[in-house]
This record gives structure tokens, sequence and C-alpha cells, in this order.
């Protein structure tokens, strides 16, 4: 007999254990493997999810940026308790469906909360499965349905697009005197958001549109719907459209002698927007925005040279936006002890933060802030309204 062998433990006995480890791999906190469950230790899981590719990638690299700028000044001041924050990044590729498999993937993987996405229609089919997981998330994204989830984990680092486009509403209808106005949006999340959005504030007004043309997300020719605009010789034309599509439906409006000027909101203050159109066309387009410039106070001065130091180019409302958001959910971290789950909603709703956009006070519906500023753009570049 090997007298240095040891017998094997009793199969009913080894079961137990394994259902013991199995349970205890199950409790883990988000945020932590499950050899840290329970610890005060190790990096603190943040992901960041935006399209890094595909026709809205210039939203993910903006995004990411802001947000990695900020993780990297918080943790070249130690991170949070000593503990350094990880920061991973998921490609959406702007894709609904691809946003719903990283959602599991994130909460299988413990992220304690989530940055993005600048999508809404990709927030919004995330936002069920982080709400289960109880992994807070605040995004760029602007929709009206994004409240609607009522989600108590779903957080804006942005106005609504009801705010947005009331605001434009209300200067185009009574500071501007326009009275035919056109409208041309798409039929995705953003562009029904924006196009519901800007139809009630403009009818409230007394403004109904002369012309209301809905295209697809995915179009490349406008033609047919920019004729039925040119017929009805608007003053002016919003747009309810992402940056690049908002870009090629300019660029074909001047084409066909369309010479009203445009009305948006965010995305109509982008580089993507101004390039893809072109900077003849978008001259005079009026824009509203909560961050017009990096020129708009001193903190935004300070955010642009030290977004320009580590990227080698001008920062813009995105990256901002999830600079505020991202410096929201670590204060919140901060503040709540590293804190998971309800406990960091809790800590983030609670979060009062001055920030590049503003003043960020959360209501019950996740919304921070609620005010935006009219620019315009001249000589290639937005400017503030005056």
């Amino acid at each position: 007999m090997n007298r240095s062998a040891r017998p094997s433990a009793p199969r009913p006995l080894l079961i137990g254990v394994i259902a013991l480890v199995a349970a205890a791999t199950a409790c883990s906190a988000p945020g932590e493997s499950a050899d840290k469950a329970g610890s005060d230790s190790g990096p603190i899981k943040i992901a960041v999810v935006d399209a890094r590719s595909g026709q809205l990638s210039s939203l993910g690299e903006w995004e990411y940026k802001g947000a990695k700028l900020a993780i990297d000044e918080w943790n070249k001041k130690g991170g949070i308790n000593g503990r350094k924050i990880q920061m991973k990044s998921f490609d959406s590729q702007g894709d609904p469906t691809t946003g719903t498999n990283l959602a599991r993937k994130i909460a299988s993987e413990k992220y304690i909360a989530m940055i993005g996405t600048a999508e809404s229609a990709v927030t919004i089919a995330m936002a069920p499965v982080l709400k289960q997981a109880e992994i807070p998330n605040i995004t760029s994204g602007q929709a009206d349905a994004l409240v609607a989830q009522k989600s108590p984990f779903l957080f804006l680092n942005g106005p609504t697009s009801t705010t947005y486009d009331s605001t434009l509403a209300k200067f185009l209808v009574q500071d501007q005197g326009f009275k035919k106005i056109a409208m041309i949006s798409n039929n995705g999340s953003f562009g029904k958001g924006e196009h519901d959005a800007f139809a009630k504030a403009a009818k409230g007004l007394g403004a109904n549109p002369v012309s209301d043309q809905v295209v697809t997300t995915d179009q490349k020719d406008f033609s047919a719907a920019l004729t039925k605009i040119r017929s009805a010789k608007p003053e002016v034309v919003f747009i309810g459209s992402e940056e690049v599509e908002a870009g090629l439906i300019v660029k074909q409006a001047r084409d066909l002698g369309i010479d009203a000027p445009f009305a948006g909101a965010a995305p109509q203050g982008t580089p993507v927007f101004i390039d893809t159109a072109g900077k003849k066309a978008v001259e005079g387009t009026f824009v509203s925005s909560p961050y017009l410039s990096n020129d708009i106070s001193p903190a935004a001065q300070k955010f642009a040279a030290a977004y320009k130091s580590a990227y080698g180019e001008e920062a813009e409302l995105h990256g901002a936006k999830a600079y505020d958001g991202t410096n929201i959910v670590l204060t919140a971290l901060k503040n709540s002890d590293v804190a998971t789950g309800k406990k960091l909603a809790d800590a983030i709703r609670a979060t009062q933060y001055d920030g590049l956009l503003g003043q960020f006070r959360f209501g019950e519906d996740g919304v921070g802030i609620t005010k935006t500023t009219i620019g315009v753009i001249r000589d290639g570049k937005l400017v503030e309204h005056k």
C-alpha cells in the first residue's frame, strides 16, 4: 500500500464543496472577481461602451477619449481609496443587438459601472440587462425614450432632446421670427426623439412645419425628401440626425439649391458634421448645445488643453460629456466608499457636480442638467450666437 497517498474525499462531501464554491462565485459583488468577493482591494472595473467602428465611430472615439482622460487623471492621484480604476472599451458598432450582448458580457465580467453609449437606441437596448444586473450606466444619449425606461440605474450626462429642441424652437420662432420651418429627421431612436421634441415645441409656439420629411438611418440619397423641402420654400430647416447623415443632408441640400440655414442639436456642432457637409455649406447653421466651445470657461480651457496634450486634437461636446459623466461616477464611487449596485446608483443620484456642461443636479428621472445655449457656425467653427 502507498502510504503517501491520501484517501479520496467521500463523493457526497466533494459535491457539497463544489456547490459551496459555485454559490460563493455567484454571489460575488459587481466589479469583483470571485476571489475578490467582499474584499476592498484590487482594481475598480469600469466599462466604456460606444461605437468604435462603423458610421458612428467618431462618437465612440470622442467618448472613449473623454472617459479615459478622466480616469487617467484619477489614477495619477492614486485612484479611489488606493485602488486603481481599470477601464475597458467595448465596441457596440452602433448596433442595439450587439449592445445587448455586451451588456450581458459586462454583467458576467463583474463591471461595477458603465460609461456610454452615445447612441440612444443602443443604450435603450442595454438598459433592461443593466437594470437586472444592478449596474449603473451614465449615457451621452439624449432621446426622451431613455427617461421613459424608468430605470433607477440609468443616468444622462447631458440634457434630453426636449431641452435641446425646446430651446432651439424658442430661438427660431420667437427670437428669429421664422414662420416657415421645414423638418428632416431619421427614423432611429435619436432622430425620432429629435423630431418629436422639436415638433411639439414648435407647435406650442404656433409654428407647424411646412414640410416634415423622415428618412432612414442608413440612407445616403436624400434628393426626394429635399426636393419636397425645396418646394415648400422654408426659411430654416431643422435636422434630426447624427453627424455623418446630417452632413450629407446639408451637402445635398446645397447642391439642390436650398439656401435656407439649417438648425439642430448636438450633432450639428461637431467637426464631423462640418467636414462632411463642407465648411461653406454649414455657414450660419444654428446649434442648441450645453457646450459650445473650449473657451466657455476656465474649466473648459483646462480640459481642452489636457485633451489636446493627450490626443493631439481639439476637444468637443461628446468628449466633454463623457469626461463629466465619468467624473460623476468616480466621485460617487469615492463618496460611497466604492459601493456597488443600488448603493452606487443612489450615490450617483446624490452627487452634485459642477462640470464642463454646467451644474449637474440629478432628479429621480436620471437627468442631471436641463439647459442649453444657442450657437452658430461661423467660418467653420461653432461660436455663441450674439
